[in-house]
């Protein structure tokens, strides 16, 4: 991509970044501060020229209206929107009309937590976001907004569903104020595809290649971003917690989870009393089963911040890795309380409810997860699940497909939409599923498993005793111990019959291992040793037979004297059926 090719000047970074933090102080947007001030924080040994430092931070004698708007901004800081309103209501300039229009917005989100019930209230019916739309309408018409204005119009149009038109004023807030970082983030949420992310017309600003890389994380185009952040860390932005944590991200969606853990282990020696991102962190090490680590995070994240979203969110985890599921509810309604909009609560809420076996729960959770963010693979994998335990495979079927095109490359959501497909009788279709899973990278060890025992119940012997001889040539890998028997037991019938005495020998010997096929086992090795016996008495039989001689020189035989397609060869999984 274009991106990654482009360069920079340092300084000219350095130069926006400052202007930038001051204008978004001033405007109450804190967490795009806070993320600016860290991305200038990792460029701390660039030093500025006079000539370079922004010419419109002056100090000019404060008017009338600039006392207004310092009194209004410290009763924004403190949280008392309504209070900062009614002083700003008179006010005309551009950052008093935005801070205005911002104090009504918060005031009213922060009225709809403080009554928030367990459904959350419809943005449709909120007759005080569609007045203030509306305001924001007239003032757009009128051409009254700046980049800062235009860009909480945006939001509102989000919040009201009106996707088409929040896009085109959230872009024209990025080509007024490119260095609102919060701007690209609502925008984010509103690309669902490659193609609207290329039809977007978008500054040539360097920000836009954070914007790029975050884009392509979210839409699991891994190589793609993962190029770009190591772009931005060579370029100066090496020890920036931000990009660490996104290029963590991208290596955990590749499913390297211990090179993941070590860059978080890196940010937290970097900065140790970070929370951003520690909710992942702890995701992570609620998947490798890290007791002692995940106790840890939780107790210095409730040390540093308790009622952080993260915080909540970590010892959730921590309760859950315990298996203190109405704990671990407790915690994420928690952080639910605090932000209804925070996606990982609601996708951890419905594997909760799934644990204690509550499918009405868990449904509403993930359909939650989905209203917030549409790309979220684990809320489509979760209500698939659900739906199947609800034995409505139907349903289950069109989650699989949702969490699948998320999720191409993940064998886990390819396998789920194989066996949905399995349970219906749609066989082409498993298989090319199962066939995919093995290609891509068969995480959980399953797709080889599952295609050898559909066919083996298709009856297609030589198939399922090629995928069952690839699933046994990894026995450490496989651990569960009853399909490894019964793949042993299969092989040993397989090849006795085929008269193949040292396979069929080699496999009953394994089948011995396991007490469910060890008196089968017996059996087997009496059947081949009496086979072995009659072939001694009678050598010229060897002659007659097609088959593999399993006691001579066997190899030129085989290819000279075996019929093709008699002869068992390793699966060719590089092979996907035609679509």
């Amino acid at each position: 991509m274009e991106e990654s090719m482009l360069k920079f000047d340092i300084k000219e970074v350095k130069s926006d970044l400052l202007k930038a933090i001051a204008e978004c102080s001033q405007r109450g947007l804190m967490h795009t501060t806070k993320w600016l001030a860290e991305l200038n924080y990792s460029l701390k040994n660039i030093k500025l020229d006079p000539s370079d430092t922004p010419s419109d931070i002056s100090i000019a004698e404060p008017s009338e209206e600039d006392d207004i708007y310092t009194l209004a901004k410290s009763y924004f800081d403190l949280k008392e929107y309504d209070r900062s309103a009614y002083f700003l209501n008179s006010s005309n300039s551009a950052k008093a009309r935005f801070l205005y229009f911002y104090s009504l917005y918060l005031s009213d989100e922060k009225k709809k937590i403080d009554n928030m019930t367990d459904v959350p209230s419809d943005p449709l019916k909120n007759s005080s976001l569609k007045h203030l739309c509306s305001e924001l309408r007239k003032e757009h018409i009128a051409e009254n907004l700046d980049g800062y204005g235009l860009y909480l119009y945006g939001v509102i149009l989000k919040k009201l569903q009106l996707a088409k038109e929040a896009i085109d004023i959230l872009v024209q807030s990025i080509h007024k104020q490119p260095m609102h970082w919060g701007t690209w983030l609502e925008l984010e949420s509103l690309i669902t595809d490659r193609e609207k992310l290329e039809a977007l017309v978008l500054p040539n600003h360097w920000i836009k290649r954070f914007f790029m890389a975050h884009m392509y994380l979210e839409l699991q185009l891994l190589d793609e971003g993962l190029a770009l952040y190591c772009d931005l860390q060579a370029m100066g932005f090496r020890k920036n917690g931000y990009v660490l944590a996104q290029t963590a991200i991208a290596v955990h969606y590749r499913r390297d989870v211990d090179n993941a853990i070590a860059t978080f282990k890196q940010i937290i020696e970097d900065d140790p009393y970070r929370l951003d991102n520690m909710d992942t962190y702890s995701n992570l090490l609620y998947v490798k089963e890290l007791k002692n680590e995940l106790a840890y995070l939780a107790h210095r994240a409730t040390e540093i911040d308790k009622y952080r979203l993260e915080t909540c969110c970590i010892v959730g985890n921590y309760y859950s890795l315990r298996a203190d599921h109405q704990k671990a509810v407790m915690y994420f309604h928690r952080a639910l309380k605090l932000n209804p909009q925070y996606l990982s609560a609601w996708t951890l809420l419905g594997h909760e409810f799934m644990e204690m076996k509550n499918t009405n729960g868990a449904i509403h959770s993930y359909r939650q997860a989905i209203e917030v963010n549409k790309r979220d693979y684990r809320a489509w994998y979760g209500l698939g699940q659900t739906y199947e335990i609800l034995k409505m495979p139907f349903y289950g079927l069109y989650y699989y497909k949702q969490a699948q095109l998320l999720r191409p490359r993940d064998s886990r959501m390819v396998l789920a939409l194989g066996e949905a497909y399995e349970k219906q009788d749609r066989i082409p279709e498993a298989l090319k599923c199962y066939y995919k899973a093995c290609n891509v990278g068969d995480i959980e060890g399953m797709a080889l498993i599952r295609l050898a025992q559909l066919y083996e119940k298709l009856g297609h012997h030589d198939n399922a005793a090629a995928a069952y001889t690839d699933f046994v040539t990894d026995e450490y890998r496989n651990e569960d111990r009853t399909e490894l028997s019964h793949a042993y037991k299969f092989l040993t019938q397989y090849h006795l019959k085929r008269e193949e005495l040292d396979q069929a020998n080699h496999y009953a010997q394994k089948c011995l291992q396991y007490d469910e096929t060890k008196e089968e086992a017996k059996a087997f090795l009496r059947t081949i040793a009496q086979k072995r016996i009659k072939v001694e008495e009678n050598p010229m039989v060897v002659e007659d037979m097609n088959e593999t001689d399993p006691i001579g020189d066997t190899e030129n035989r085989a290819v000279a004297t075996t019929p093709a397609g008699s002869q068992l060869s390793p699966m060719n999984l590089s092979f996907t059926p035609t679509q």
